[in-house]
C-alpha cells in the first residue's frame, strides 16, 4: 500500500514539475514594442478599420431592423465615408499620433450619432408603425 501511494506521489510530482517547467519557456516570439513601432501602425491600421467596418454593419443592420429612416441611414454612411476619405488622407505620407487621436475622436462622435439615431425612436417602417 506504502510502495503504491509513494509511486503515485512520486508520479504525480514529476508531471507537475514537468508541466511548470514547460509553462516557464520565454515565448521566443515579436512583441509589441519590437520592429521600431511598426507593428504598432498595423495594429492601429486594423483597430481603425475594424471599427469603421463595425459602424457600417451597425448602420446597415439598423436600416434592416427598421430602427433608422432611410435619411438617417445615408446621413451616417456619408458621414462615415468622409471620414473614411479622410483617413486616406492622412495615411498617405503615415499616421502621426495627432491624425491617429483626430480618426479616434471622429469614429467616437459617428458612434455616438448612431447610438442616438437607433434609439431616437423614429422607425423606417412607415407612419404609425410601433414596436
Amino acid at each position: 500500500m506504502k510502495k503504491t501511494l509513494f509511486t503515485a506521489l512520486a508520479a504525480a510530482t514529476a508531471l507537475t514539475a514537468v508541466g511548470g517547467a514547460a509553462t516557464a519557456q520565454p515565448y521566443g516570439g515579436a512583441d509589441r514594442y519590437d520592429r521600431d513601432g511598426r507593428y504598432e501602425q498595423r495594429w492601429e491600421r486594423n483597430h481603425i478599420n475594424q471599427r469603421q467596418a463595425h459602424i457600417d454593419r451597425m448602420i446597415d443592420v439598423g436600416f434592416r431592423r427598421g430602427d433608422l429612416t432611410r435619411q438617417e441611414a445615408s446621413r451616417l454612411h456619408d458621414q462615415a465615408r468622409d471620414i473614411a476619405r479622410l483617413e486616406a488622407r492622412y495615411r498617405y505620407n503615415g499616421l502621426t499620433s495627432w491624425e491617429r487621436s483626430d480618426l479616434d475622436r471622429r469614429l467616437d462622435g459617428l458612434e455616438s450619432r448612431l447610438s442616438r439615431e437607433l434609439r431616437d425612436r423614429q422607425y423606417g417602417y412607415g407612419y404609425g408603425y410601433r414596436r
